[in-house]
């Protein structure tokens, strides 16, 4: 019949005039974001150990990650996301063994400047050498009072069965 792909065209103009609007008034109104959705990322310090898996696993090499050394364990000093190259893939995110890295609901991260678009989480300075030699002496003194108890522990343990023997 000639004409038929009009009709069917203007059927579905009219459901969509007469049926439920899904349209939003943006700045006013704010739709409802679903519990996965890849918005602005989160990043907690005191979570992270310094793995680096989330700079391995991300496709653009958007994340930089520089840590230091100190008594045994890694300090973070600079944790920061190029996000103008982010893909928001998640594969960082998913990566993350402690879930230090996440996302937020939160997706107005326009710039009007290049300089603002890098999401700096960690800027710190390196600690001084003193600093570093006083923590690391701390390390130490812990490591040896915690052998100390351990050993005071087998002692106590290897008295008590003797006088279980005997008794």
């Amino acid at each position: 019949m000639f004409g038929e792909g009009l009709i069917k065209g203007l059927t579905i103009t009219w459901k969509s005039l007469i049926g439920k609007k899904i349209t939003v008034l943006y700045p006013d109104e704010i739709y409802s974001l679903p519990d996965r959705f890849h918005g602005k990322f989160r990043f907690d310090k005191d979570a992270c150990i310094s793995c680096g898996m989330c700079v391995r696993a991300c496709p653009n090499k958007v994340i930089t990650l520089e840590t230091e050394k100190v008594a045994k364990k890694k300090r973070i000093l600079k944790y920061e996301m190029d996000i103008k190259y982010c893909l928001f893939c998640g594969l960082c995110v998913e990566s993350c063994p402690k879930d230090a890295l996440g996302y937020e609901k939160d997706f107005e991260m326009c710039q009007y400047k290049w300089e603002k678009l890098p999401m700096v989480f960690v800027d710190e300075e390196p600690l001084p050498a003193e600093e570093k030699e006083r923590l690391e002496e701390e390390a130490k003194k812990a490591a040896e009072a915690k052998k100390a108890a351990q050993e005071a522990a087998k002692a106590k343990a290897a008295e008590d069965a003797s006088q279980g023997k005997e008794g």
